[in-house]
Protein backbone atom coordinates (compact mmCIF):
# COMPACT_ATOMS: atom_id res chain seq x y z
CA UNK A 1 0.00 0.00 0.00
CA UNK A 2 1.53 3.30 -1.15
CA UNK A 3 0.94 6.36 1.07
CA UNK A 4 1.85 10.00 0.41
CA UNK A 5 1.55 12.62 3.18
CA UNK A 6 1.62 16.34 2.35
CA UNK A 7 1.11 19.78 3.86
CA UNK A 8 -1.26 22.13 2.01
CA UNK A 9 -0.24 25.71 2.91
CA UNK A 10 -2.52 28.75 3.21
CA UNK A 11 -1.96 32.08 1.46
CA UNK A 12 -2.59 35.75 2.13
CA UNK A 13 -2.73 38.60 -0.38
CA UNK A 14 -0.17 41.32 0.30
CA UNK A 15 -1.86 43.29 -2.46
CA UNK A 16 -5.03 42.64 -4.44
CA UNK A 17 -6.20 44.85 -7.29
CA UNK A 18 -9.00 44.24 -9.78
CA UNK A 19 -8.29 46.08 -13.03
CA UNK A 20 -11.59 45.47 -14.80
CA UNK A 21 -14.46 43.09 -15.38
CA UNK A 22 -13.99 41.33 -18.69
CA UNK A 23 -16.66 40.67 -21.31
CA UNK A 24 -16.62 36.95 -20.41
CA UNK A 25 -17.60 37.78 -16.81
CA UNK A 26 -14.19 37.08 -15.30
CA UNK A 27 -12.21 39.76 -13.47
CA UNK A 28 -8.75 40.91 -14.53
CA UNK A 29 -6.60 40.96 -11.38
CA UNK A 30 -3.13 42.04 -10.31
CA UNK A 31 -2.12 40.72 -6.92
CA UNK A 32 0.81 39.66 -4.79
CA UNK A 33 0.27 36.24 -3.25
CA UNK A 34 2.20 34.99 -0.22
CA UNK A 35 2.32 31.50 1.30
CA UNK A 36 2.20 31.45 5.11
CA UNK A 37 3.11 28.79 7.67
CA UNK A 38 -0.39 27.45 8.25
CA UNK A 39 -1.44 24.20 6.64
CA UNK A 40 -3.94 21.40 6.19
CA UNK A 41 -2.69 17.80 6.18
CA UNK A 42 -3.46 15.65 3.15
CA UNK A 43 -2.85 11.91 2.99
CA UNK A 44 -3.22 9.92 -0.24
CA UNK A 45 -3.45 6.12 -0.29
CA UNK A 46 -3.39 4.14 -3.54
CA UNK A 47 -6.04 1.38 -3.48
CA UNK A 48 -7.11 -1.32 -5.93
CA UNK A 49 -10.82 -0.62 -5.62
CA UNK A 50 -11.82 1.86 -8.37
CA UNK A 51 -13.05 5.24 -7.17
CA UNK A 52 -12.16 8.27 -5.05
CA UNK A 53 -12.82 7.97 -1.32
CA UNK A 54 -12.59 11.17 0.74
CA UNK A 55 -12.56 11.47 4.53
CA UNK A 56 -12.27 14.72 6.46
CA UNK A 57 -12.08 15.85 10.09
CA UNK A 58 -14.87 18.41 9.53
CA UNK A 59 -18.30 16.77 9.33
CA UNK A 60 -19.90 19.62 7.40
CA UNK A 61 -17.48 19.38 4.46
CA UNK A 62 -18.64 17.41 1.39
CA UNK A 63 -16.72 14.24 0.50
CA UNK A 64 -17.98 14.00 -3.10
CA UNK A 65 -17.39 16.03 -6.29
CA UNK A 66 -18.32 19.19 -4.36
CA UNK A 67 -14.96 19.00 -2.56
CA UNK A 68 -11.96 20.34 -4.51
CA UNK A 69 -9.75 17.42 -3.40
CA UNK A 70 -12.21 15.02 -5.07
CA UNK A 71 -12.29 17.21 -8.21
CA UNK A 72 -8.48 17.27 -8.32
CA UNK A 73 -8.20 13.49 -8.03
CA UNK A 74 -10.94 12.95 -10.64
CA UNK A 75 -9.29 15.37 -13.08
CA UNK A 76 -5.90 13.72 -12.61
CA UNK A 77 -7.26 10.18 -13.06
CA UNK A 78 -9.27 11.12 -16.15
CA UNK A 79 -6.42 13.10 -17.72
CA UNK A 80 -3.92 10.25 -17.36
CA UNK A 81 -6.40 7.33 -17.60
CA UNK A 82 -5.32 5.82 -14.28
CA UNK A 83 -6.72 2.51 -13.06
CA UNK A 84 -7.63 1.65 -9.47
CA UNK A 85 -8.57 4.19 -6.85
CA UNK A 86 -7.34 6.57 -4.20
CA UNK A 87 -8.26 7.30 -0.58
CA UNK A 88 -7.86 10.93 0.48
CA UNK A 89 -7.71 11.78 4.17
CA UNK A 90 -8.03 15.53 4.68
CA UNK A 91 -7.38 17.17 8.03
CA UNK A 92 -8.31 20.85 7.81
CA UNK A 93 -6.79 23.58 9.97
CA UNK A 94 -6.87 26.50 7.51
CA UNK A 95 -10.13 28.43 8.10
CA UNK A 96 -12.85 27.49 5.59
CA UNK A 97 -14.34 30.10 3.19
CA UNK A 98 -11.90 32.64 4.61
CA UNK A 99 -9.98 34.13 1.66
CA UNK A 100 -6.90 31.99 2.40
CA UNK A 101 -7.14 29.49 -0.50
CA UNK A 102 -7.55 26.49 1.80
CA UNK A 103 -9.59 24.49 -0.71
CA UNK A 104 -7.31 25.43 -3.60
CA UNK A 105 -4.25 24.44 -1.57
CA UNK A 106 -5.81 21.07 -0.73
CA UNK A 107 -6.50 20.50 -4.45
CA UNK A 108 -2.92 21.51 -5.28
CA UNK A 109 -1.59 19.00 -2.74
CA UNK A 110 -3.73 16.24 -4.28
CA UNK A 111 -2.39 16.96 -7.79
CA UNK A 112 1.17 17.01 -6.46
CA UNK A 113 0.56 13.84 -4.45
CA UNK A 114 -1.14 11.93 -7.29
CA UNK A 115 1.90 12.68 -9.46
CA UNK A 116 4.12 11.11 -6.79
CA UNK A 117 1.71 8.25 -6.04
CA UNK A 118 1.51 7.15 -9.67
CA UNK A 119 5.14 8.07 -10.45
CA UNK A 120 4.27 10.08 -13.57
CA UNK A 121 7.18 12.52 -13.21
CA UNK A 122 5.20 15.63 -14.23
CA UNK A 123 6.90 19.00 -13.74
CA UNK A 124 5.47 21.74 -11.51
CA UNK A 125 4.59 23.69 -14.69
CA UNK A 126 2.55 20.73 -16.02
CA UNK A 127 0.76 20.38 -12.68
CA UNK A 128 0.03 24.13 -12.65
CA UNK A 129 -1.55 23.94 -16.13
CA UNK A 130 -3.76 21.13 -14.87
CA UNK A 131 -4.55 23.01 -11.66
CA UNK A 132 -6.05 26.07 -13.38
CA UNK A 133 -8.87 23.79 -14.62
CA UNK A 134 -9.94 23.46 -10.96
CA UNK A 135 -9.51 27.08 -9.85
CA UNK A 136 -7.48 30.23 -10.46
CA UNK A 137 -5.62 29.97 -7.10
CA UNK A 138 -4.54 26.34 -7.59
CA UNK A 139 -1.45 27.04 -9.76
CA UNK A 140 -0.07 29.43 -7.11
CA UNK A 141 -0.74 26.85 -4.37
CA UNK A 142 1.36 24.38 -6.38
CA UNK A 143 4.16 26.92 -6.91
CA UNK A 144 4.09 28.51 -3.42
CA UNK A 145 6.32 31.27 -2.02
CA UNK A 146 5.82 34.87 -3.19
CA UNK A 147 4.35 35.65 -6.61
CA UNK A 148 2.68 38.24 -8.80
CA UNK A 149 -0.61 36.86 -10.14
CA UNK A 150 -2.24 38.41 -13.21
CA UNK A 151 -4.98 37.55 -15.70
CA UNK A 152 -7.69 35.80 -13.68
CA UNK A 153 -4.94 34.83 -11.23
CA UNK A 154 -3.38 32.08 -13.32
CA UNK A 155 -0.49 34.08 -14.86
CA UNK A 156 2.25 33.81 -12.25
CA UNK A 157 5.63 35.50 -11.93
CA UNK A 158 7.83 34.37 -9.07
CA UNK A 159 9.01 37.24 -6.84
CA UNK A 160 11.89 37.45 -4.34
CA UNK A 161 10.99 36.24 -0.86
CA UNK A 162 9.01 38.85 1.09
CA UNK A 163 10.74 40.24 4.21
CA UNK A 164 9.73 38.08 7.13
CA UNK A 165 7.69 39.27 10.10
CA UNK A 166 5.06 38.09 12.57
CA UNK A 167 1.62 37.63 11.00
CA UNK A 168 -1.54 37.67 13.10
CA UNK A 169 -4.45 35.86 11.43
CA UNK A 170 -8.02 36.50 12.65
CA UNK A 171 -10.98 34.65 11.11
CA UNK A 172 -14.35 36.08 12.27
CA UNK A 173 -17.20 33.67 13.13
CA UNK A 174 -18.78 33.88 9.67
CA UNK A 175 -17.83 32.94 6.12
CA UNK A 176 -17.99 34.82 2.84
CA UNK A 177 -18.62 33.53 -0.68
CA UNK A 178 -15.93 34.60 -3.17
CA UNK A 179 -18.58 34.47 -5.91
CA UNK A 180 -20.80 36.87 -3.92
CA UNK A 181 -17.91 39.32 -3.34
CA UNK A 182 -16.89 39.48 -7.00
CA UNK A 183 -20.55 39.61 -8.03
CA UNK A 184 -21.04 42.76 -5.93
CA UNK A 185 -17.74 44.42 -6.88
CA UNK A 186 -18.16 47.46 -9.11
CA UNK A 187 -14.80 46.79 -10.74
CA UNK A 188 -15.08 49.38 -13.49
CA UNK A 189 -16.05 52.13 -11.01
CA UNK A 190 -13.19 51.70 -8.50
CA UNK A 191 -11.52 55.05 -7.82
CA UNK A 192 -8.61 53.85 -5.66
CA UNK A 193 -6.20 51.05 -6.50
CA UNK A 194 -3.19 49.75 -4.55
CA UNK A 195 0.14 50.43 -6.28
CA UNK A 196 1.19 46.82 -6.86
CA UNK A 197 4.37 47.85 -8.76
CA UNK A 198 5.60 49.97 -5.83
CA UNK A 199 4.70 47.15 -3.43
CA UNK A 200 6.86 44.76 -5.47
CA UNK A 201 9.75 47.28 -5.53
CA UNK A 202 9.67 47.56 -1.72
CA UNK A 203 9.34 43.78 -1.33
CA UNK A 204 12.32 43.22 -3.67
CA UNK A 205 14.37 45.71 -1.65
CA UNK A 206 13.50 43.83 1.56
CA UNK A 207 11.89 46.99 2.98
CA UNK A 208 9.08 45.68 5.21
CA UNK A 209 7.75 49.09 6.33
CA UNK A 210 7.65 50.50 2.81
CA UNK A 211 6.05 47.29 1.51
CA UNK A 212 3.35 47.54 4.18
CA UNK A 213 2.63 51.12 3.12
CA UNK A 214 1.73 50.01 -0.41
CA UNK A 215 -0.45 47.05 0.58
CA UNK A 216 -4.16 47.18 -0.24
CA UNK A 217 -7.17 45.07 -1.24
CA UNK A 218 -9.98 46.47 -3.41
CA UNK A 219 -12.33 43.64 -2.36
CA UNK A 220 -12.61 45.35 1.04
CA UNK A 221 -14.99 47.80 -0.70
CA UNK A 222 -17.52 44.94 -0.80
CA UNK A 223 -16.82 42.68 2.19
CA UNK A 224 -15.84 45.33 4.74
CA UNK A 225 -18.90 47.43 3.86
CA UNK A 226 -21.15 44.45 4.56
CA UNK A 227 -19.29 43.24 7.68
CA UNK A 228 -18.09 46.05 10.02
CA UNK A 229 -16.36 43.41 12.18
CA UNK A 230 -13.57 43.45 9.56
CA UNK A 231 -12.98 47.18 10.19
CA UNK A 232 -12.92 46.50 13.93
CA UNK A 233 -10.31 43.73 13.58
CA UNK A 234 -8.12 45.92 11.35
CA UNK A 235 -8.28 48.77 13.89
CA UNK A 236 -7.34 46.56 16.86
CA UNK A 237 -4.29 45.29 14.95
CA UNK A 238 -3.27 48.80 13.84
CA UNK A 239 -3.68 50.18 17.37
CA UNK A 240 -1.49 47.35 18.72
CA UNK A 241 1.34 48.28 16.36
CA UNK A 242 0.70 46.42 13.10
CA UNK A 243 2.63 47.88 10.16
CA UNK A 244 -0.49 47.12 8.13
CA UNK A 245 -3.74 45.24 8.70
CA UNK A 246 -5.68 44.00 5.71
CA UNK A 247 -8.37 41.59 4.60
CA UNK A 248 -7.03 38.55 2.72
CA UNK A 249 -8.61 37.67 -0.60
CA UNK A 250 -12.38 38.02 -0.58
CA UNK A 251 -12.35 37.76 3.23
CA UNK A 252 -13.45 37.70 5.89
CA UNK A 253 -10.03 36.81 7.37
CA UNK A 254 -8.00 39.82 8.51
CA UNK A 255 -4.23 39.70 8.95
CA UNK A 256 -1.73 42.10 10.46
CA UNK A 257 2.02 42.35 9.88
CA UNK A 258 4.03 42.98 13.06
CA UNK A 259 7.75 43.54 13.57
CA UNK A 260 7.42 42.81 17.30
CA UNK A 261 5.78 39.52 18.32
CA UNK A 262 4.71 41.08 21.64
CA UNK A 263 2.53 43.56 19.69
CA UNK A 264 0.95 40.69 17.74
CA UNK A 265 0.27 38.89 21.03
CA UNK A 266 -1.34 42.04 22.47
CA UNK A 267 -3.73 42.26 19.50
CA UNK A 268 -4.36 38.50 19.73
CA UNK A 269 -5.45 38.84 23.37
CA UNK A 270 -7.77 41.80 22.74
CA UNK A 271 -9.47 40.07 19.80
CA UNK A 272 -9.80 36.91 21.87
CA UNK A 273 -11.20 38.77 24.91
CA UNK A 274 -13.76 40.56 22.72
CA UNK A 275 -14.67 37.29 20.94
CA UNK A 276 -14.34 38.93 17.52
CA UNK A 277 -12.64 35.96 15.85
CA UNK A 278 -13.39 32.26 15.90
CA UNK A 279 -9.86 31.29 14.81
CA UNK A 280 -6.68 33.18 15.79
CA UNK A 281 -3.08 32.37 14.90
CA UNK A 282 0.34 34.01 14.93
CA UNK A 283 2.52 32.71 12.14
CA UNK A 284 5.28 33.61 9.63
CA UNK A 285 5.88 33.95 5.88
CA UNK A 286 6.59 30.66 4.07
CA UNK A 287 9.02 31.06 1.20
CA UNK A 288 9.63 28.71 -1.71
CA UNK A 289 11.66 25.74 -0.56
CA UNK A 290 10.67 26.14 3.12
CA UNK A 291 9.08 23.06 4.69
Amino acid sequence: MRVIRLKAYAKINLGLDVLRKREDGYHEVKMVMQTIDMFDKVELVKVRKPGIFVQTNLKYLPTNQDNLVYKAARLFMDEYKLAGGVEINLNKYIPVAAGMAGGSSDAAAVLYGMNKLYELGLSLEELMKLGVKIGADVPFCIMRGTALAEGIGEKLTRLPAAPNCNILIAKPPFSVSTKWVYGNLKANELKEHPDIDKLIEALTAGDLKNMAGYMGNVLETVTETEYPQITELKKIMADAGALRSLMSGSGPTVFGLFEDKADAEKAFKEIQDRQLAKQLYITQMMNNGDE
